[in-house]
C-alpha cells in the first residue's frame, strides 16, 4: 500500500531535529537489548506493545522526510499499525554455538540493515537464545527522529513495572537534596552560582566555537584504514557490579559519573599506549601525553518527567512534551600514563564541574537548530561531522531503575543502549540496572579492529582503581 493511500488527518510537521536524523547521510538510529531471566513470549509482547507503544503518535505514524520521492515539506502521517509487521522471531539453533558472539553479530547486522520508511520507524527482534547474563533475548531498534534516547528510554520503562509490585512503575535514585543554609548564605551562593555559570558558559562556548572553527582532525590519534566511514558497526557490551564504582566513589568523594568517565579516560589511555606501542620507553611514552584528544558527552536538556506520565500518554491519550531536547558538550580527554590512575578520576571530575556550570549544552542545542532552520542540509552536515569527525569518541551514561522490573511479564535481567548513524568511530554508554552497570562499547571495526580488548582494559581499570581507593581509605585510618 502507497503511503498517500495511508494519509489519515491529524498529520504533523516534523520538527528540525528529526529532518536532522532522518537526512540521506545521517540516518541515526538508537538500538536497546534487552536481556530476560525467562524465554521470550513473542505473543504477550505483541500484545503489550498493541495496548502501549503504538498508541503514542510518533510510534504510529509515517515519517515524510521531504528528500528524494517524497519531495515536498517533511511531516508526520498517522496510519494503522500492524504491531505484528514490526515483530521479527527469527529462526535461530537453541544450541548454537558461542551465542554471545551471535548477539553481537545479529545487532550489528540488524543496525547496518535499512529501515522500511514506508511504516513507523521501530522495530523489535525477539531472541530464543541463552547467553551469558540472560535466557532469551529482546532487540528494539527505533529511528532518532522519533525523539532522544533520554525520551525512548523512558517511554520504553514507562511500558514495565515493578517485579515485587507488578501494578508499580519502576523507581530511580533521587540525588541527595543539599543541607538548607539560612536565608543570607543562600543568596550569596546564588550569587556566586551565577557569577560561575557566566564566567564557565563564555570559556566553555569559546573554548567550543575555536574548536568547531578550527580544527583539523589530526589530534584524533585513532587512525583507521583507508575508506573506514567512521560509524559505528560492531556493539558489544559487559556487565560489571555497580558496588566497585561506588567503592572509588565514597572513596574519593565524587560521583558515580565522575568515576565511570575517568574508568573510560584511563581504558582508552592505555589502549592507545598499547596500540601505538608507547609503552617500551618512557620518552616516547610522553608524544601521546602531548596530544589533546576531545570526546562528546550529551546532556539530556527536558526536565525530568515521571515515566508515569508517559504511561498516561499511552494509555489515555494525554498530552506530554516530547521530541529531540539533547545537547552536548566538547571535553578534553585525559590521555597522559599517570603512575597514580586515581589522576583519571580527578580529572574528570576537575572538567565535568565545569561543564555542569556552564550553558553549553543549552548552546550546542540552539546551534544545530538555529544552523538547520537558518542555512539549511547542506551546512548542518557539514557542521556535524566537523563535531564529531574531529573528535575521538562519545560517552554517555545514564542512571537506570534501582529494583527489578519487568517488560510485559518478562523479568529483565540487564538492558543496554547505543546509537547508530553519528559520523564516530567509538560510542561508550553507560548504564546502571540495580545492581549492575552495563558498559556497552560501539566502534567501527575499521578503526578500532579490537573492541573487546579496549573493553577489557576499561573494566581492568576500574579495578586497579579500586585497590588504589582502599589503599587510600587505608592509609586515611592509619592517620
Amino acid at each position: 500500500m502507497s503511503i498517500k493511500k495511508q494519509v489519515t488527518e491529524g498529520e504533523e510537521p516534523v520538527s528540525p531535529f528529526a529532518k536532522l536524523f532522518s537526512l540521506p547521510d545521517l540516518n541515526v538510529f538508537n538500538i536497546v537489548t534487552f536481556g530476560l531471566k525467562i524465554e521470550v513470549d513473542p505473543s504477550t509482547i505483541v500484545e503489550g506493545l498493541k495496548n502501549t507503544l503504538i498508541n503514542h503518535p510518533r510510534f504510529s505514524s509515517i515519517l515524510l522526510t521531504g528528500h528524494g520521492e517524497d519531495k515536498g515539506k517533511a511531516k508526520w502521517i498517522p496510519t494503522k499499525v500492524k504491531v505484528e509487521d514490526h515483530v521479527t522471531v527469527p529462526d535461530i539453533d537453541p544450541y548454537i554455538e558461542n551465542p554471545d558472539e551471535f548477539l553481537e553479530n545479529y545487532t550489528s547486522n540488524m543496525a547496518l540493515s535499512p529501515m522500511d520508511m514506508s511504516k513507523p520507524l521501530w522495530e523489535f527482534h525477539l531472541l530464543k537464545i541463552k547467553t551469558s547474563h540472560a535466557k532469551s533475548i529482546a532487540l528494539a531498534r527505533f529511528h532518532h527522529s522519533l525523539g532522544d534516547g533520554m525520551s525512548l528510554m523512558s517511554l520504553l520503562l514507562a511500558c514495565t513495572r515493578k517485579v515485587c509490585d507488578p501494578e508499580a512503575f519502576p523507581t530511580f535514585v533521587s540525588p541527595k537534596k543539599s543541607k538548607e543554609k539560612n536565608v543570607c548564605w543562600s543568596l550569596v551562593d546564588w550569587l556566586w552560582f551565577i557569577v560561575r555559570t557566566m564566567f564557565h558558559t563564555c570559556v566553555e562556548i569559546i573554548k567550543a566555537l575555536l574548536f568547531i572553527c578550527f580544527s583539523r582532525g589530526t589530534e584524533k590519534h585513532i587512525t583507521g584504514k583507508p575508506g573506514a566511514t567512521l560509524s559505528t558497526n560492531k556493539f558489544i557490551h559487559r556487565i560489571i557490579p555497580l558496588d566497585d564504582v561506588k567503592h572509588v566513589k565514597n572513596a574519593m568523594n565524587m560521583t558515580v559519573n565522575d568515576v565511570l568517565f575517568g574508568m573510560v579516560q584511563a581504558g582508552l589511555s592505555r589502549y592507545l599506549n598499547q596500540r601505538s606501542d608507547l609503552e617500551t620507553t618512557s620518552d616516547t611514552r610522553k608524544a601521546l601525553d602531548k596530544i589533546c584528544l576531545h570526546g562528546v558527552v550529551f546532556f539530556n536538556l527536558r526536565p525530568n518527567k515521571d515515566i508515569e506520565d508517559l504511561a498516561n500518554m499511552m494509555a489515555k491519550g494525554s498530552k506530554c512534551r516530547w521530541g529531540n531536547s539533547i545537547g552536548f558538550v566538547l571535553i578534553p580527554l585525559w590521555m597522559k600514563s599517570e603512575v597514580d590512575i586515581l589522576e583519571y578520576v580527578r580529572q574528570a571530575k576537575t572538567t565535568m564541574d565545569r561543564k555542569k556550570l556552564s550553558l553549553e549544552p543549552l548552546f550546542s542545542y540552539w546551534l544545530l537548530k538555529l544552523t538547520m532552520e537558518v542555512f539549511g542540509i547542506t551546512v548542518i552536515k557539514n557542521l556535524i561531522r566537523r563535531v564529531f569527525g574531529n573528535t575521538t569518541m562519545v560517552f554517555s551514561n545514564v542512571v537506570g531503575p534501582a529494583e527489578e522490573i519487568s517488560f510485559f511479564g518478562h523479568q529483565i535481567s540487564y538492558f543496554a543502549a547505543s546509537t547508530f548513524g553519528i559520523p564516530q568511530e567509538l560510542i561508550v554508554g553507560i548504564q546502571s540496572y540495580v545492581d549492575k552497570l552495563i558498559i556497552n562499547v560501539a566502534v567501527d571495526l575499521d578503526v578500532i579492529p579490537d573492541p573487546h580488548h579496549l573493553c577489557n582494559l576499561i573494566i581492568e581499570s576500574l579495578t586497579t582503581m579500586n585497590s588504589a581507593a582502599s589503599e587510600k581509605i587505608f592509609q586515611a585510618s592509619e592517620v
